[in-house]
């Protein structure tokens, strides 16, 4: 099996947790098209190991994820014909034209894959600490449970920054809710861990310091259960989410994202598939900070 470069995969508590750590630390976890092709794989292994009950997933560094990697020297090298091309641009749709080749790509590696790791048929454990940006989001979403550290911020940057509906796996309004998800998105500001917590998207929360190893005793827990109690617990809350309509709106937000990339890309004349400051979208050095979504906004001097 080739050696991982931008993930760790070990085993844990005698065979039963498998975990999985994002492991570009410099980059702040970043997802380069190697990372997710890595992460894959390790929860494809980690699915066909007969021992493994519970897989967790989180970052080392810094922070969990900054989400999808664009612009870093090793993410230009992976999609730019050359010695360090990454062999998925020659293959999935990456040698078809135009709006085909991102339609396809981002469908196999940022949306299809998602959706297959949320349908592991393992207990998936999700373990965030410090910032979750956009598309770390997802990675997070397509676990069956979610943990965190006391200091996490979630946020998605996307309509703020680069002038999209949202990331490929939309599952905002049914982590957040219908008018939160709305919010987030329109303004960019983040939530913190209670508040997550409080909307139900985080199972527990936990001391920064700690982490690691509560985590590990929340999977024991987990891992205790018979395998087959715990898979048809998992199948009986997708399925039920599923006929409430979500898996129908993932595909048609899925849509959604690739025509707004190609407004993009039309309005820039093929110089961009993300929004620009020429049209109202803040250069990413220039963004202004990142603030938390607040309940009460301060009232206009004279109001009543």
């Amino acid at each position: 099996m080739p050696e991982d470069k931008f993930i760790q995969y070990e085993t844990l508590s005698e065979g039963r947790i498998a975990r999985i750590m994002l492991n570009r630390p410099d980059a702040r976890n970043a997802q380069n098209r190697g990372l997710l092709v890595e992460l894959n794989d390790a929860f494809l292994r980690a699915e066909a190991d007969d021992e493994v009950r519970v897989v967790i997933l989180g970052g080392n560094g810094p922070m969990f994820s900054s989400g999808h990697d664009l612009g870093s020297k090793v993410s230009q090298e992976e999609y730019q014909p050359g010695p360090n091309q990454h062999p998925t641009r020659k293959i999935n749709g990456g040698t078809r034209k135009g709006a085909e080749n991102l339609m396809l790509q981002e469908w196999h590696y940022f949306f299809e894959n998602t959706r297959r790791w949320r349908n592991l048929r393992k207990i998936t454990i999700g373990a965030a600490h410090g910032e979750v940006y956009a598309a770390a989001l997802m990675l997070l979403w397509a676990c069956d449970l979610i943990v965190c550290a006391e200091g996490t911020r979630f946020t998605d940057v996307v309509g703020s920054r680069l002038g999209m509906c949202g990331v490929e796996y939309f599952a905002h309004p049914w982590e957040f809710g219908p008018r939160k998800a709305k919010e987030l998105l329109l303004t960019g500001d983040s939530i913190d861990a209670d508040e997550a917590h409080g909307l139900g998207m985080i199972s527990k929360v936990f001391p920064d310091d700690q982490l690691g190893e509560l985590t590990i005793e929340f999977a024991r827990r987990i891992a205790a259960l018979p395998t087959m109690s715990a898979l048809l617990i998992k199948e009986a809350v997708n399925q039920s989410v599923d006929n409430m309509g979500f898996y129908n709106a993932l595909n048609a937000c899925f849509t959604l994202h690739e025509l707004n990339h190609s407004h993009w890309a039309q309005v820039t004349g093929g110089q961009s598939f993300v929004g620009t400051p020429e049209h109202g979208i803040p250069h990413w050095k220039e963004a202004p900070p990142i603030v938390p979504a607040v309940k009460d906004l301060p009232r206009a001097h004279g109001d009543g």
